[in-house]
């Protein structure tokens, strides 16, 4: 998709320069038109404007500047193409793109999708696996070339922190460069947001799963929380990540250039 819509881009550009070339060529070869004096303006030498005539014809153009009227038209069309919208410059916004989008568009279609239905249907254990984290490095992964790297990732959940949270902290990084922008300000609040939100929503399935409890001391006295109060809670904790889903999306999406493809919302 990155390549298709970069080859759009490209092409884009090309008919710029192609429009801003003819009608900068236009322009040098247009005759000049009469100068009318106002008031006020000394009306031209007509021994100047016969030494002119004589050097070269009347309503022509040099050599020169034809090519500086091209030169000026190719900056101008150059001058509409969309500006990166990172000051660490294209290539660092095109690399961070092509290494975190897929995992954010997945996450998002995960949520959207899958999660959805987990959710409609109490599945405590389906939303559990969703969301769970990768288990930490045993000492036996030392012995593997990758240090068992990618067998841990692959038992982490489809929408958990390891998997999409961390990828979208990682990309609204790349919209700043000495100094935090405000654009990454509010990529980050809004991932900060599903992070809480998904932390929730695990002790949620924790709880209809028996795993834990609420209230009490040191587990004396906690109650079990009936099963219409644990629907409810997920829910409402679904809408209002799908929310920060969508706030981090639409900061993420805000003045992109145009051959980067836009993330979706959670509708």
């Amino acid at each position: 998709m990155v390549l298709r819509s970069s080859f759009r881009s490209i092409m884009k550009f090309l008919l710029c320069v192609c429009i801003a070339f003819a009608c900068s060529v236009a322009t040098a070869f247009q005759p000049s038109s009469s100068f009318s004096p106002r008031l006020g303006e000394t009306a031209p030498d007509p021994h100047v404007a016969i030494q002119a005539a004589d050097s070269q014809p009347a309503g022509t153009t040099t050599r020169p500047e034809f090519f500086q009227a091209v030169a000026v038209g190719s900056v101008a069309a150059v001058g509409l193409l969309p500006r990166v919208a990172s000051a660490r410059g294209f290539a660092t916004l095109e690399q961070a793109y092509e290494r975190y989008s897929p995992r954010i568009r997945a996450g998002g279609e995960f949520y959207r999708k899958d999660l959805k239905v987990l959710v409609a249907k109490n599945d405590w254990a389906g939303i559990q696996n969703a969301l769970q984290e990768p288990p930490k490095r045993r000492k036996e992964d030392l012995t593997k070339a990758d240090a068992g790297v990618a067998a841990r990732a692959r038992q982490a959940g489809e929408f958990s922190d390891a998997r999409v949270l961390v990828a979208a902290d990682l990309y609204a990084a790349a919209f700043s460069d000495n100094s935090i922008s405000a654009k990454t300000k509010r990529m980050k609040e809004a991932v900060e947001k599903m992070r809480n939100v998904v932390a929730k929503m695990q002790s949620i399935a924790r709880q209809g799963l028996g795993q834990e409890s609420q209230g009490g001391i040191f587990g004396i006295g906690a109650k079990k929380v009936p099963e219409a109060e644990l629907a409810k809670q997920i829910r409402e904790l679904y809408v209002e990540g799908g929310n920060s889903w969508n706030e981090f999306v639409f900061a993420a999406n805000e003045n992109m250039p145009l051959q980067f493809d836009r993330l979706e919302y959670v509708k």
